[in-house]
């Protein structure tokens, strides 16, 4: 049996990487991790924490707008950007050690920092040197995806990884795409004082979620004084000066102008693949750039596995770091058995102000696939914190199997609705239905009581008739 030199090589320092490293470290494999830019990948230096660092201080901001609505007077912040900006690179440099080269290597990882390249399926080079291994686990991350727009490279975009080095609040942004990430920077920037112009070919926003949430956040964002332009398709880009220009699109057979200081493009993303010579050894890729891999996240070379999103479907750092697990697994034990990667609760939340998240079906993806439901719904505005707390706005929407409580999905739109979806990810992970939800003690007054409330509007719609009906002559006849 051939030797190599390692167990395993993960090339990618971000979520899925780190997990990916760690978990073979600990299993005692030798193990040797490949980054070529920054540790933590864009999960720690260009997307979740900066993106929620600023969506807080956007936050803070419009609570300063807003006092009013809590017998204050209403302010008008003073957005020092600078220091908004100078913020989150203080954050980042607070969580950066956890992700820190010299971490892992206490931990048992040989960390290098080089451009890695496949040789064939049990050798990478990284410069000069040549590393073998049994086998490999590509996790290089993806990169924000930019249309090939005419003039829009001329009119210095931004894009979610570089307009973090912006120093000046930008007073007309736009913002391409009417995703989740196009949605929370178009609100952050607006609350800290652009003028926001969101645009969009889609019919309608976050078009993941159901049609309801979509119709809710555009009212939310119109509210907050943005320009909501929707089935607008982008033709291309008139440059100015200095990151200023004018988009050009056509909306119902007519072209239209929209003018702005900077341009945002939130366009999806798209895999990392290019220079790791995965063509020479017969790895394929998906029309949207993703490597191919089976259900155990194996390529076609055998030898090679890959997770997180140069993967997908779903691009999320936690998925990113639950499917490092098998990867690892899987490369480093497959011969014995092997792990098909899980994907039958996949939750997400889009950091808006009100949040959006969601764990399994929404209606429109039941009906696609056929599969029957029953709804039941519960708003906010009866919940006495969201009162309290003057956030009385969103619903908690559940999906069931007709005729019993066994959960499908859940939509949740509201203050903190990625917190509140915990339980419901941790119910449909262990087969619990909304009965054993509502035989749960939920402390009052919270948010999460909205799911014990949800739970019994379900039992409510499903009580015994006939056996109530029953009881009732029953307490009759005892009178």
């Amino acid at each position: 049996m051939a030797r190599f030199d390692n167990n395993l090589v993960v090339i990618g320092g971000g979520s899925a990487g780190l997990i990916a490293a760690l978990i073979g470290a600990t299993l005692r494999a030798r193990v040797t991790l490949i980054e070529k830019a920054e540790m933590g990948g864009d999960c720690l230096n260009t997307g979740c924490v900066p993106s929620k660092t600023l969506i807080r201080s956007a936050k803070v901001a419009h609570y300063q707008r807003s006092g009013a609505r809590f017998g204050l007077s209403n302010l008008a912040p003073q957005v020092d950007f600078p220091r908004v900006m100078q913020r989150v690179q203080e954050v980042i440099a607070t969580i950066e050690p956890k992700d820190s080269m010299a971490r892992y290597r206490d931990l048992g990882v040989n960390c290098i920092a080089g451009e890695a390249c496949l040789l064939d399926g049990h050798h990478v080079a990284v410069g000069d040197q040549r590393i073998s291994t049994r086998n490999i686990v590509l996790a290089t991350g993806a990169m924000p995806a930019v249309p090939p727009l005419p003039g829009l490279a001329q009119a210095d975009a931004l894009t979610s990884e570089s307009l973090w080095s912006l120093t000046e609040l930008p007073e007309r942004l736009l913002v391409l795409g009417g995703g989740p990430i196009g949605c929370e920077l178009a609100q952050s920037f607006a609350r800290l004082g652009s003028a926001v112009t969101l645009v969009d070919m889609e019919d309608r926003l976050l078009p993941r979620e159901d049609a309801d949430v979509s119709g809710f956040m555009q009212s939310a964002l119109a509210a907050e004084g943005i320009d909501v332009r929707l089935g607008h398709r982008a033709e291309r880009v008139e440059p100015v000066a200095n990151g200023a220009g004018v988009l050009h699109a056509q909306v119902l057979g007519e072209s239209v102008g929209i003018g702005f200081d900077r341009i945002l493009v939130a366009a999806g993303r798209r895999a990392h693949t290019d220079g790791l010579g995965l063509e020479q050894l017969g790895i394929a890729t998906n029309p949207d750039g993703t490597v191919v891999v089976d259900r155990y996240l194996r390529t076609a070379c055998k030898s090679v596995y890959a997770c997180g999103d140069v993967v997908g479907p779903y691009q999320f750092t936690h998925m990113a770091s639950h499917q490092a697990w098998y990867a690892a697994v899987n490369a480093l034990f497959g011969r014995f058995r092997k792990f098909p990667v899980n994907y039958s609760v996949v939750p997400w939340t889009t950091f808006t102000d009100p949040e959006v998240a969601r764990v399994g079906l929404s209606e429109a993806e039941a009906r696609a696939q056929g599969v029957a439901f029953e709804v039941v719904r519960f708003e906010l505005s009866e919940s006495d914190r969201a009162l309290a707390d003057g956030t009385a706005q969103g619903w908690v929407k559940v999906l069931t199997k007709p005729g019993t409580d066994r959960i499908l999905g859940v939509s949740i739109v509201g203050p903190h609705a990625g917190e509140m979806l915990a339980e419901y990810v941790l119910a449909m992970t262990h087969s619990l239905g909304l009965k054993k939800i509502m035989d749960t003690i939920h402390v009052y007054p919270t948010l999460a009581e909205a799911n014990k409330f949800a739970a019994s509007a379900w039992r409510r719609d499903h009580a015994p008739q006939g056996l109530l009906r029953w009881v009732g002559r029953l307490h009759a006849l005892l009178r």
